[in-house]
C-alpha cells in the first residue's frame, strides 16, 4: 500500500513538473530553437550586455502586474527575486553552451551578476531547466502548481505585451536548410530540449 501511495505521489509530481513545459508558448519555443542553432551550429553569440537584461525584464514584469492589479503581491515579488537568484547561479553551471564559456569569463568578473548582463535568450533557457531544478525542491504539490502558474504568467505576459519578450531576442533569420534536411518545428523543439544545454 505504501509503495502504491509513493507511486501515485511521484506520478502527480511529474504531472505538475510538466505543466510549465506543456504550456510553453509556441513562439518562444521557436526562438529558443533558433538561438540554439545560432550558437551551436553557426557560432554566433549574442552581444553583451543585452538590452534589456534579465534584471530589466523581470522589473518590467512587476511593473505590468502593478498596472493590472494596482499592487505587487508578495508572491510575485518572491518569484521574480527567486528567478534572479536561480539565474545568477544556474547560468555558468547549466545555461551556457560550450561556445559561450569564453565570453562568460570575459564579461562576468568580480561582483558582476549575470542577470545584469545577459538577456531574454538565456532567461528562456532557464525556464526550460526549471522543471528539473524544481524536482529537487521539497515543496507541496499545491504550492508547486501555484509557482508554475506564476512562471507561466511571466512567459505569457511577454507574449501578450505590445513589445513581447520575442522582440528582445535576435531577429536575424537562421539560414534555410536544404530540401529534405529541414526538421519539423516539433522535432526541432524536442531535439533542443533533449540536448541543447549540453552542446
Amino acid at each position: 500500500k505504501r509503495k502504491n501511495q509513493l507511486g501515485v505521489e511521484e506520478k502527480e509530481r511529474r504531472s505538475s513538473e510538466s505543466l510549465l513545459m506543456s504550456q510553453f508558448p509556441v513562439t518562444l519555443k521557436k526562438q529558443l530553437v533558433d538561438d540554439w542553432e545560432f550558437v551551436t551550429q553557426l557560432g554566433k553569440l549574442v552581444k553583451l550586455p543585452r538590452s534589456p537584461t534579465v534584471d530589466g525584464i523581470l522589473t518590467k514584469y512587476l511593473e505590468y502586474r502593478v498596472k493590472k492589479d494596482n499592487k505587487i503581491s508578495d508572491s510575485c515579488a518572491e518569484v521574480t527575486k527567486g528567478l534572479r537568484c536561480y539565474f545568477d547561479k544556474a547560468l555558468p553551471a547549466m545555461l551556457l553552451y560550450k561556445k559561450e564559456q569564453k565570453q562568460y569569463k570575459e564579461e562576468i568578473k568580480g561582483d558582476v551578476s549575470p542577470s545584469t548582463v545577459y538577456g531574454a535568450e538565456h532567461l528562456l533557457r532557464l525556464f526550460v531547466k526549471l522543471p528539473e531544478l524544481l524536482s529537487s525542491v521539497n515543496m507541496e504539490e499545491d504550492a508547486l502548481n501555484k509557482l508554475q502558474q506564476k512562471l507561466l504568467d511571466i512567459l505569457k505576459c511577454f507574449c501578450r505585451r505590445t513589445k513581447p519578450i520575442s522582440s528582445f531576442l535576435r531577429t536575424t533569420a537562421i539560414p534555410k536548410a536544404p530540401m529534405g534536411q529541414k526538421a519539423s518545428r516539433s522535432k526541432r523543439w524536442y531535439l533542443y530540449v533533449g540536448c541543447a544545454i549540453h552542446c
